[in-house]
């Protein structure tokens, strides 16, 4: 698994991560020809379990996928060489496979956003994807 580095002392991940996640897709896109998705995953202010439903989608990526942790509720996922269609059927069965091994916590509760990194499209940057992924509310998945 391909992950972003803690280096400073919030805990999360250092902002330069983020470009070279995007970077990254976009690189892949133009050169290899593959399609990569880039999935924001929400969760609530203050939810105690979202940090462990990012762990855990964390822990089940594939070595050429990627995560970047944001903030305590938000972080940036990569899937590479997948489209729309095929991350949106990965991210909700991890979230299916979350519940199933955690029984006792509570449904999560996570708003996942995509955006498209296509061969010929549009470089993926911070400030085109951000606002796409994180348009929408949390809810139970």
């Amino acid at each position: 698994m391909t992950t972003a580095t803690s280096s400073h002392r919030s805990g999360y991940d250092d902002p330069r991560e983020l470009r070279h996640l995007l970077d990254r897709a976009s690189g892949l896109a133009r050169e290899h020809a593959l399609r990569c998705v880039v999935v924001g995953l929400a969760g609530f202010e203050g939810d105690l379990e979202f940090p462990e439903v990012v762990d855990y989608v964390e822990s089940a990526l594939r070595m050429d996928d990627a995560l970047f942790r944001m903030t305590r509720e938000r972080a940036v996922v990569l899937l590479t060489d997948v489209d729309r269609a095929r991350a949106l059927e990965i991210m909700e069965r991890l979230l299916v496979e979350f519940r199933e091994r955690f029984p006792s916590l509570t449904e999560p509760t996570v708003a996942l956003g995509y955006y498209e990194v296509k061969p010929g499209g549009v470089p993926a940057s911070a400030k085109r994807v951000l606002p796409r992924i994180f348009a929408s509310s949390p809810q139970a998945h």
